[in-house]
């Protein structure tokens, strides 16, 4: 994942982090994307399938805290760990603690781990409540500043490489502070290992494996209540695209395979309608790709749909009010830090998207 300019959270000039990886943007009043010609042929879908009707916008409110599997946990030290670059880190402290990354999601592994009190400062990503007096070590959205890092004296910092710029990594990790960088990687099939990745650097292994365990078990129950509320036939299911926008910084797009996205829409059950035109990662939206493609629903974040002026200034960007879901404003936001947060709060989201989707915005 890439690490320049990135946006979960609540910047509104910041972007995702598979948008970064394209540069390109699209201009929303001619239609038209820097990437058109790059997008693959849209194949002809059938509309209007579902047998659920979409009447209206919804939003997905879950609780933003997660209860730790301990209280109190007490680091196992010290613990030399090889992070995801192949090196050897020795722990030998993690008293004062920094857990950063563009999602938030290392943070609220620590916190869930029982580890909360050691955290000294934060991501803007970062949504725990508890967690919500911690200095922001971030500027511009997700770009972290190396003063304020180091001004808070950490004896440990966590992180990977969605979140940089790694200068300032590797400023911090030259200062003599250890910096261990974990994967990057978010989506469905990575949310326990990544509890035990976390869990192993604090040489709390038995935790990880409990946390991880409890996670699993509540993401199978979510899972279980949306196969009950979506359509039997997966011919009828809800065709979803999630739309990543910024419409201060001109930043139109639609997420795909890759972006972690396409596990949400999964996850939901769902057809990935931007899977089906074979997009990677992000793309600028495609007005003719939009409108074939045809979705019933649009999954966005809470800050990217506020930045567009909301579901009506939505139906203005081009392509948009052609589809089914833009014709009945049909649109589930979250908040941004947890809707593609892959970490301990997924079952969170996953139980407050199944409301928002199969219970307000189309029921049966």
């Amino acid at each position: 994942m890439a690490f320049a300019c990135l946006g979960l959270a609540a910047c509104g000039s910041t972007e995702h982090p598979s948008t970064a990886l394209t540069g390109a943007q699209s201009d929303p009043s001619s239609g038209q994307s820097t990437e058109d010609a790059a997008l693959p042929s849209s194949p002809q879908t059938t509309s209007g399938t579902s047998e659920r009707a979409c009447v209206g916008p919804a939003t997905a409110v879950a609780n933003g805290t997660v209860a730790p599997v301990a209280t109190g946990s007490t680091p196992n030290l010290p613990v030399t760990y090889t992070d995801s670059r192949g090196k050897q880190i020795t722990v030998s402290s993690a008293e004062r603690v920094l857990a950063l990354d563009v999602a938030g999601t290392i943070a609220s592994t620590v916190y869930a781990l029982g580890l909360g009190d050691r955290l000294i400062g934060r991501d803007v990503s970062t949504g725990i409540p508890e967690l919500a007096d911690r200095p922001v070590v971030t500027h511009n959205g997700h770009e972290l500043n190396a003063e304020a890092i180091l001004d808070l004296a950490p004896d440990l910092v966590v992180t990977d490489y969605s979140i940089g710029p790694l200068e300032v990594q590797m400023q911090i990790e030259e200062s003599g502070i250890p910096v261990v960088i974990l994967s990057s990687q978010r989506n469905r099939s990575t949310i326990a290992p990544q509890i035990r990745e976390v869990a192993g650097v604090f040489g709390l292994p038995e935790l990880g494996e409990q946390l991880a365990t409890r996670v699993e078990a509540d993401i199978a129950a979510a899972e279980a209540r949306i196969e009950a509320l979506a359509p039997a036939d997966p011919a009828q299911r809800l065709r979803m695209a999630f739309l990543y926008m910024r419409g201060t910084a001109g930043v139109y797009s639609w997420l795909g395979k890759g972006s972690g996205a396409d596990d949400l829409i999964t996850s939901l059950r769902g057809i990935d309608v931007a899977g089906e035109l074979g997009i990677a990662d992000s793309r600028p939206i495609n007005a003719e790709g939009l409108v074939k493609s045809d979705p019933d629903l649009f999954l966005m974040m809470s800050h990217g749909l506020e930045s567009v002026g909301g579901v009506t200034g939505l139906q203005k960007v081009p392509g948009i009010a052609d589809t089914d879901a833009g014709r009945a404003g049909c649109v589930v936001d979250m908040v941004d830090y947890q809707i593609l947060s892959f970490g301990p709060q997924f079952p969170a989201t996953l139980d407050a998207l199944a409301t928002a989707v199969y219970e307000q915005a189309a029921p049966r």
